[in-house]
């Protein structure tokens, strides 16, 4: 009986300590995403939102959403965005972590260094950034009169507004990257790549044969939480280029925000966030069972 009471009372204490957590994440997230789902199959604008009759629609809003180019311009432009991102943040990233994973001096310094480049927050690097990209006596405009070629519009040129923003972006990525990937090989002892030099093995036999699968689980973790984080950026598009020029740096965040709250278009909006959630959540599944298989396979 004893034992029973014991294992109760463990029960209910350690009940006592998620539940109100649970309850607090249910309020703060679980309800806006319902309400949100909601929204998007009413027809909800400026008038609606005061009287509190919305009229139920169905699959109206995502069908008037499916039927306008910009919205699949939209998608196009997010995995983009996402692709080329992740492309040169895990690459340059994964590159600098074996770098700085050298025994020299001041390795430690320099790769605290980098990390405060991702510290800064993002609202902060954007408009940093935006005065660099001016074409009138920006930073990158000065330096390529210096070598005699004509200044480029970065931010109001559909040809390279979104190439600033990919560039932005992966200027913060880059040590976020990289010090995963740090942390993933200091995890790999030394005494195999010792063995594996013993039996001849040169450097590239031991990134491919060594380094790359015990490094797989970081690997998957960085790739995985770096298009979550990547996929849903707004605030770095927000500041340096409002979604313009013409369009051609909107990602799914920014144009729910811009249906919602530039437009008042909110059931649009709401099913434009609806969209970028549903990615989302099948990433973030994705991930769940990369993680399963891996802990299995160990």
């Amino acid at each position: 009986m004893k034992k029973i009471f014991s294992k109760r009372r463990e029960s209910l204490t350690g009940a006592a300590f998620v539940y109100p957590g649970l309850i607090y994440m249910m309020l703060l997230i679980g309800y806006p995403i319902v309400y949100n789902f909601i929204i998007s199959f009413q027809y909800m604008d400026v008038t609606t939102v005061k009287s509190g009759n919305a009229e139920w629609v169905g699959f109206e809003n995502y069908s008037t959403l499916f039927r306008d180019d910009i919205l699949l311009k939209v998608m196009g432009q997010t995995f983009t965005f996402t692709f080329w991102c992740i492309l040169f943040q895990f690459g340059i990233g994964l590159l600098l972590a074996i770098f700085f994973n050298q025994k020299f001096a001041a390795a430690k310094a320099v790769r605290g260094l980098l990390l405060v480049v991702w510290v800064v927050p993002m609202t902060v690097t954007a408009f940093i950034f935006k005065f660099m990209f001016q074409t009138d006596g920006g930073l990158f405009n000065v330096l390529l009169s210096v070598i005699d070629v004509a200044p480029v519009s970065w931010l109001t040129s559909e040809s390279w507004a979104m190439f600033s923003v990919i560039f932005t972006n992966c200027w913060v990525g880059i040590p976020f990257n990289m010090i995963l990937l740090v942390a993933g090989l200091n995890g790999i002892s030394q005494d195999i790549y010792e063995s594996a030099s013993i039996d001849g093995a040169n450097g590239i036999m031991k990134f491919f044969k060594i380094t790359l699968p015990m490094l797989k689980p970081a690997i998957i973790s960085v790739l995985i939480l770096g298009v979550i984080y990547t996929f849903k950026v707004f605030d770095l598009v927000q500041v340096m280029t409002f979604g313009g020029p013409v369009n051609s740096t909107h990602l799914l965040s920014t144009y729910s925000y811009r249906l919602a709250f530039a437009e008042y278009r909110f059931s649009e909006g709401a099913a434009v966030a609806n969209i970028l959630f549903i990615c989302l959540l099948l990433v973030a599944l994705l991930y769940l069972g990369l993680i399963k298989k891996e802990e299995e396979e160990i």
